[in-house]
Formats: C-alpha cells, structure tokens, sequence
C-alpha cells in the first residue's frame, strides 16, 4: 500500500506542484499516494495542519515562521523541505489609480512607480480617505513584499495607507466592491480582476525582488522527523513535477489540469498564461510577458535556503517594531530545511547547492556557483532599491532600512 499524505491547499497557480506530482504519477511512482484537501484562506489551511487534519499544506511561506515563533497563537514548531516557487505574485490596482502609476498595458518602474504612489498617499490623506491595499495574510510574503516597495518609496505603511487582509479567491471581489483600492495576490486572481475591468495589473512582485520566496510545502516539524522517507520521496515528486511544469511542452495540459473544479476552478487560458510568463495588464489589452514571473526549478528555485527565513523574519521584526531576538532568530532559520532536501536528492541528477545560506541581492548578473553535486548558475537575485541583505547581520541590516 502507498503511504497517503494528505496536502491542503488554496486555489492558486503556484499551488500546481503538488497537484501535478498527484495528476502525473510522480508521487505514486514514489510509493506516495496524495489526498489533495482545497481550502479558501491561509487561516484554514493552518488550522487544517496545526490539527492534525491534514500532513502537509501549500503555505505562504512566512506564515509557517509566524506559527513557530507563536505570533498570534501557541507555538507549534513547523518545518519547511521544499519551496513551491519564487514570486508569481502582481499588484493590481483599479484603473483609475493605475494610470496614475503607468500608461495602460504597460508595466510600471518600481522607483517612478512609488513616487507617483506617493503622491496619490498624500492627496489621499489631505482628504481624510487613505489608499487602502488587500494582501492576502498578514504573515504572507505579499504584505512583506508590498511593504518594503512602499517604504522604500517613502510611503509609511499603516500611516499612510491602510493594509487589509483579503483571502485570495476573494482579492478581484474586493477590488470590483471598491472595498480596496489595490490588491497584491497570485495568480489568477489578478488576471480575473483585469477581466472583470475590476483593476489593471501595474507591477509584479519580482520587479521587487527578482528572486523572492513565496509559496513553500509546510509540515509539522515532529512529522518530518517521524516520516523521514516519505517526506524524501514526497520531495523527490514534486521536484519531477516543477521539471514537467517549466517545459513549454506540457503548459497546456497542466493548465487543462489546474483549472478543473476541484483545483482552481478557473479558466485554463489565465492559468496558462501565468505559468508561461504572460499577462494581460489592462481588459482589452495586448499579452505582455514577463520572463521569470512566475519562477520555477532552475537556479535551485525549489531549494529552502535559510537565508530566505531569515530575511523573512526581519521583515516580520521591523513591521511588528520588534528587535532581533537571538532564539527566535534560530527558531526562524530553522522553519528551511535544506537537509531534508539535500538528503532526498542526493546522488540524483538534480544539481544541490554548495551551501544552505546566501546574501540575498547581491547578484546582479549571472553567477556559476559551488555545488555539493551538478552544475549551478545563478541570475539576478537584486531588490528593486538596490538592497543588499547579508544573514551574517541581521541586525545591522535591520538599521538600514527605512
């Protein structure tokens, strides 16, 4: 009998992974057998894990931090062997503040971009009505990632404008109610806002940070220990399912996949437009790519680099007006479990990192790199401001940001 894994889930592009690894037989030919559990917000499907409901989750990967250090409920240690993907995230803002950012159909500069959104903050608040923007958790690479764009701008979040919390399949709703006036959410939920005529897409996320982590595979920690094998062949499926999804040979059967009604329950042409690296920006309007929108497998994409931890974690420090604390700081490198992965795929053909920490931001062109089997190049990994961040000193870079 194979072992079951049951993996919850929200309806979303970058949730594709484990649903291929199930469709494809990647984890049968494992010894796995999937048990696929659809939710509609990060609340349940934390819930689903913490209570045993479910074995793994499809998770915004600083949620699985938050719920380690205890932020908002009892603790409960989780860990992370495999991330689903890097950015694949847009900001999507309704129209009329869109042309305010960028010319129709056209994706903004995140620098002129922030300035002009400056602006609009400020004739906002002299009119006693503060830009109000939906992200989809307030432990979600989302609300970090929009953050450090509008401070780096000069725009005070929680000051100076309002950030909220919209479940995902709920964003483009929100957006067409006029209840926000910009969303940041994944793929499809953007290009259905844009469909709708609800709101034009003015940035994505990897503008931000060209490498930035997103969604991760998350299970109790104690699971992992107690489930070794499985967790390792359960890795080695879904790392065969991302090599299926980035050949341009299967996007449209994945896509027929994806959408079915007990996965995104969406349109198989938006859905295959994300993972092609395609968007349309405004209704109406022309099919504008974006190499690496939405980033899969190469370059150890699916890799949990700790670094990524730790520099979620001074995001959640600094938006909390916390400090460092050495322990916490352990705790939250920890949550990335490169030695899982690296134990699953060693001695395979699949390429593993020399090392499990590296300083974010610092490359700004191609890079070959040290590894412990293979070949590796690195691309940009830069933040749109310039940013270096060195987990050697988490502090000091703390005190560097605005």
């Amino acid at each position: 009998m194979p072992a079951e894994i049951t993996i919850g889930f929200l309806p979303l592009v970058d949730a594709c992974l484990p649903i291929l690894a199930h469709e494809h037989g990647f984890a049968e030919a494992e010894g796995l057998s999937l048990r696929l559990v659809r939710d509609m917000s990060w609340a349940t499907v934390l819930d689903r894990l913490l209570y045993g409901h479910s074995d793994a989750a499809h998770m915004v990967a600083p949620l699985a931090i938050a719920a380690t250090l205890g932020r908002g409920r009892p603790a409960q240690p989780l860990a992370v062997p495999f991330v689903l993907g890097l950015n694949g995230n847009a900001v999507t803002m309704r129209p009329d503040l869109a042309r305010r950012l960028t010319a129709p159909g056209q994706l903004a500069d995140p620098v002129k971009a922030g300035a002009a959104l400056r602006l609009v903050a400020q004739e906002r608040i002299a009119a006693g009505d503060r830009l109000r923007f939906g992200v989809v958790h307030r432990h979600s690479s989302h609300n970090y990632m929009l953050r450090y764009w509008l401070a780096a701008s000069g725009i005070r979040p929680d000051q100076d404008v309002e950030i909220t919390t919209v479940a995902p399949p709920f964003c483009a709703d929100a957006l067409d109610a006029g209840e926000v006036d910009a969303i940041c959410v994944g793929e499809p939920w953007n290009s259905v806002a844009v469909e709708r005529g609800a709101g034009e897409i003015v940035m994505v996320t990897a503008q931000i940070w060209r490498r930035g982590v997103e969604k991760v595979l998350a299970m109790k920690e104690r699971l992992v220990d107690e489930r070794r094998s499985d967790v390792e062949a359960m890795v080695r499926a879904l790392i065969r399912a991302a090599l299926h999804f980035v050949d341009p040979a299967n996007w449209d059967a994945n896509a027929a996949i994806l959408a079915r009604p007990e996965y995104l329950d969406g349109s198989a042409e938006l859905i295959r437009r994300a993972i092609s690296d395609q968007l349309m920006l405004a209704k109406g309007g022309a099919i504008v790519p974006f190499p690496d929108f939405m980033f899969q497998y190469r370059e150890a994409a699916n890799f949990p680099w700790v670094s990524q931890a730790e520099w979620l974690y001074t995001q959640m420090v600094r938006w909390e007006q916390g400090a460092i604390v050495p322990d916490e700081a352990r705790k939250a490198a920890r949550v990335f479990r490169p030695d899982v992965y690296r134990s699953a795929l060693v001695g395979s053909a699949e390429p593993l990192p020399g090392a499990s920490s590296k300083v974010e931001g610092s490359l700004a062109g191609t890079t070959v790199v040290g590894t412990q089997q293979g070949r590796m190049t690195l691309e940009s990994n830069r933040f749109f401001d310039g940013g270096v961040f060195d987990p050697a000193d988490l502090a000091g870079y703390l005190a560097t940001l605005p």
